[in-house]
């Protein structure tokens, strides 16, 4: 994996961005970094704010005391384990999962043995399989790791 380096510009923007909370209609709070109040109305008036969990793109921004992001300061222990941390973290963990497999749908449990028995080419994939078939996979030494999917990581990467 890359890594992406700012130059002092960028880091300035970066550090200048206004922090909103934002939820979906569905309650699902989270963060919005913006260059301006502007910037996301301009942003949310043609469609493109969601939110990371649902995908849902009827977004608001909740009542909060303003913030600017001008410094990275450390994370308390609170912050670190927050609902909207741990739901900020799953969606990337989701995304990160939709990025780098192939989704194999119904056939996950066949197409993992195949890989395990190197009748296929080794890659990541992800599926759907039963109760039954993880465990059976798991008899044969194949792990499986059950992650649920926020609907908007289920289609096709952008």
């Amino acid at each position: 994996m890359g890594s992406v380096r700012a130059d002092k510009a960028d880091r300035r923007t970066i550090n200048r961005m206004k922090v909103f909370d934002l939820a979906c209609e569905h309650g699902h709070a989270f963060e919005g970094w913006f260059d301006s109040t502007e910037g996301f109305e301009s942003q949310q008036s043609r469609g493109l704010v969601e939110c990371p969990v649902c995908g849902n793109a009827s977004v608001t921004r909740k009542l909060s005391a303003p913030r600017l992001n001008l410094s990275t300061p450390a994370a308390s222990k609170n912050d670190a384990l927050s609902p909207q941390r741990v739901q900020q973290l799953w969606a990337q963990m989701a995304r990160h999962i939709r990025e780098n497999t192939e989704d194999v749908g119904e056939r996950f449990a066949e197409e993992a043995r195949r890989i395990h028995y190197q009748e296929a080419p080794a890659r990541g994939i992800r599926g759907v399989a039963t109760a039954r078939e993880s465990e059976a996979l798991a008899d044969e030494g194949i792990e499986v790791l059950a992650f649920p999917m926020p609907d908007a990581a289920k289609g096709p990467v952008q």
